[in-house]
């Protein structure tokens, strides 16, 4: 989101609150040590006493949840509602060093963790520095930072950290353009737009500079990036509402800053090994029966093409009555006898799912009686014909609803099913109440967290530890933690392998462990290319041609090194 008309001057209708004078540092201490430096500065210049009044100020506190992470907390009016939902953090103690400028000597008050320091200028105008090891990193300067009010009365917090001339961004997740960010305008915001534009299924406010830093903007909802192309020399960032929180993470080399990200917001966990071999599946336009699903797996052994799972995608069940988890009794009378057939080939079953149900469902009326399903104001089931006619949408906000729901993959894992592709999870309405008061915005991408959680919880207690997978598409912050992760609806050509293949790089570089990809997806015609994309660099080349007209996976591993890039300094 941009604020500004060029350089100096606001687009008509803001008014925009700095950081002028710093007023007051102080130290923030428990159990005996220092927790936090809070720094409090007036939006202007104070002369005289008089100038207090009638004016508005901006708190500053630095933090550090971990060693080397250094997280910074801009707030103007503290009194709003926190309604939730929260990104999961997983906090390390680190021993901070908190230095005042009667300590220091000089007008500077600095926090220290690990290796990475955050110096604020107490005098003068408004300026920090983040130094790794003497070296500063990025620094946030006099019109950095901004409390935004437009002519609707919203409001809006902006952070700019400063950009070096050979600097490179890479991340904000799963992204279908160039593999720098540089330059670019990018809405945090999940969607359900396939492979070929500016929106995407997993976004993650997390960027990576190979100047030998990474920030992760800790909100669960909407966040506006603008890499270099508001203010060419900056990387501004903002939020709606009235408080923005980041993290500034120390490198120096890029796998450090991932290290040390994931272990902020989750760790991949480790994946059976039958999951890294090929996957074969039907698509959404493949007419199939167990019949024609036998002569897919007899063609791949006749071609001496080894596979590894077997994927029943959309019409397993009936037409109009997604998601009801039952096998459509026309095509599969025998569900259980054909998943045994299967296993007898030493192949695994993974089926797909969402957690949209359709008004025909088995379950929309339980659902609803239950109060499992997401709520409009009124009170009334939220409802669309977007997908599935009159679907609505599962609440996982409400342990009831996650357990309702996982009582049906239970069913089906004891029928002999070992995988859920957890397909959708992006069209999730702001226009609704949700069940533990979670503030919509906020809930939009944080929804894909709590689904791919809830199914892939249900795996690992029913499968054991390892030997979970999902095969999942939305996803967002902490979203490594439940792999795997495919592409989307891609195009079935060559012409966009390149893209898939920067996207890996690109998912790769904010904190995913494992992925996959597809070939001849639904929106082009059917193809016999099958492709490979894996763990950890998603540069795998294709593969060898397979029988099925229809979509094909392979997770295939690589041994690739993830980046290599020289520091560029930031200034």
């Amino acid at each position: 989101m941009k604020f500004t008309d060029g350089f100096w001057q606001l687009l008509p209708g803001l008014e925009v609150l700095r950081p002028r004078q710093v007023v007051e540092v102080e130290v923030l201490e428990r159990d005996g040590g220092a927790e936090a430096l809070v720094v409090h500065t007036s939006t202007k210049e104070l002369a005289r006493r008089g100038d207090t009044l009638n004016r508005p100020t901006v708190t500053v506190t630095l933090t550090s949840p971990a060693p080397d992470v250094i997280g910074v907390r801009l707030e103007h009016h503290t009194g709003g509602l926190d309604r939730g939902p929260h990104v999961e953090l997983f906090l390390e103690a680190t021993d901070l060093k908190v230095q005042l400028p009667a300590d220091a000597g000089e007008p500077v008050a600095s926090l220290t963790s690990g290796t990475l320091s955050a110096r604020v200028a107490t005098e003068g105008p408004w300026r920090v520095d983040f130094e790794h090891e003497g070296r500063v990193l990025t620094s946030s300067g006099a019109r950095s930072v901004g409390v935004v009010r437009d002519g609707e009365g919203r409001t809006f917090v902006h952070e700019q950290l400063s950009l070096g001339p050979r600097e490179h961004l890479y991340g904000l997740g799963e992204r279908f353009g160039p593999l720098a960010k540089n330059g670019q305008s990018v809405e945090v915001w999940n969607a359900d737009g396939g492979t070929s534009s500016e929106q995407a299924y997993k976004n993650v406010p997390f960027l990576l500079s190979d100047a030998g830093y990474g920030v992760f903007v800790d909100h669960p909802g909407r966040v506006s990036f603008e890499v270099g192309s508001e203010a060419v020399s900056a990387t501004q960032f903002s939020v709606p509402g009235e408080v923005l929180q980041y993290y500034v993470i120390a490198g120096p080399e890029p796998k450090d800053v991932l290290r040390r990200y994931t272990a902020l917001t989750g760790r991949p966990a480790r994946v059976p090994l039958w999951s890294y071999g090929l996957w074969l599946s039907t698509s959404f336009t493949t007419s199939y029966d167990e019949d024609v699903v036998m002569s897919f797996v007899d063609g791949m052994a006749e071609r001496g093409l080894p596979l590894s799972v077997f994927h029943f995608d959309c019409f397993w069940m009936r037409a109009f009555h997604w998601t009801d988890f039952v096998w459509d009794p026309a095509v599969f009378p025998d569900p259980e006898g054909m998943l045994r057939r299967l296993h007898e080939r030493d192949l695994r079953v993974c089926v797909w799912i969402n957690p949209y149900i359709a008004q025909r469902s088995r379950l929309f009326e339980e659902g609803r009686r239950l109060g499992h399903l997401v709520r409009r104001a009124d009170g009334s089931v939220w409802q669309t014909d977007l997908w599935q006619a009159g679907m609505a949408l599962v609440d996982f906000t409400s342990p009831a609803a996650q357990e309702w729901f996982s009582g049906y993959l239970r069913e089906l894992l004891g029928q002999g099913v070992d995988a859920f592709k957890t397909d959708f999870g992006e069209r999730i309405p702001t226009d609704v109440v949700w069940h533990d008061g979670s503030d919509p915005e906020r809930m939009h991408n944080h929804y894909a967290q709590l689904y791919n959680r809830t199914v892939f919880e249900v795996l690992r207690e029913e499968r054991g530890e390892g030997e979970a997978v999902v095969f999942a598409r939305s996803a967002t912050a902490g979203g490594q933690q439940f792999p795997v992760h495919w592409g989307g609806d891609c195009e079935s050509r060559t012409r966009p392998w390149p893209s898939r293949c920067a996207v890996g790089c690109r998912c790769r570089r904010r904190g995913l462990g494992t992925g996959a990809t597809t070939s001849a997806a639904s929106r082009a015609p059917p193809t016999r290319g099958c492709s490979s994309a894996g763990s950890p660099s998603a540069s795998c080349p294709p593969t060898a041609a397979c029988t099925a007209p229809a979509a094909t996976g392979c997770r295939g591993w690589s041994t690739r090194s993830l980046w290599r890039s020289p520091a560029a300094s930031p200034s």
